[in-house]
């Protein structure tokens, strides 16, 4: 039999190595929740609680970190007011992945979309703009939907 001691530290590195143990963060309100769930049966949920349904398969490589993407998008808050839209495919909106250029939600997201993906996106307020919002369009801490087509890749 082991020793009191040793079955102790072997109890505390088998919890601390469980990752299913460990809770994600959960950015939306239950009422929240409840409201996507119910718009928007089968989301899924990534580890940092933005969650996505894709509409369209991409059909090509994924963007990286410093890589140039084009987009078109339309942002709405979640009761549904649009607040922007950038859709013209020859003048996407473009910036560079992971460099803080974009809200970070997108920066978190993008990297698991592939090209000519489509999906429709729901970003926590913490990973929008926060407290500070972006007025007079978006609140202070509002989720915010969008549907997103990635159409071009750049490499650095």
């Amino acid at each position: 039999m082991l020793p009191l001691v040793l079955r102790l530290a072997l109890l505390v590195i088998a919890f601390a190595s469980a990752p299913l143990l460990r809770a994600q963060p959960e950015y939306l309100t239950p009422e929240q929740i409840e409201y996507v769930e119910k718009k928007w049966p089968g989301t899924k949920r990534t580890s940092t609680g933005i969650r996505y349904i894709i509409l369209k398969e991409g059909d090509g490589p994924q963007p990286k970190r410093g890589d140039r993407v084009g987009m078109l998008y339309t942002g709405w808050l979640l009761d549904g007011t649009k607040f922007d839209e950038k859709l013209d495919p020859i003048e996407p909106f473009s910036f560079r992945v992971g460099r803080g250029e974009v809200i970070v939600g997108w920066d978190h997201i993008l990297p698991l979309m592939k090209l000519n993906e489509k999906r429709l996106v729901i970003i926590p307020g913490t990973l929008a703009y926060g407290a500070r919002g972006r007025p007079p369009n978006i609140p202070r801490n509002a989720t915010l939907v969008f549907e997103m087509e990635l159409i071009k890749i750049l490499p650095p």
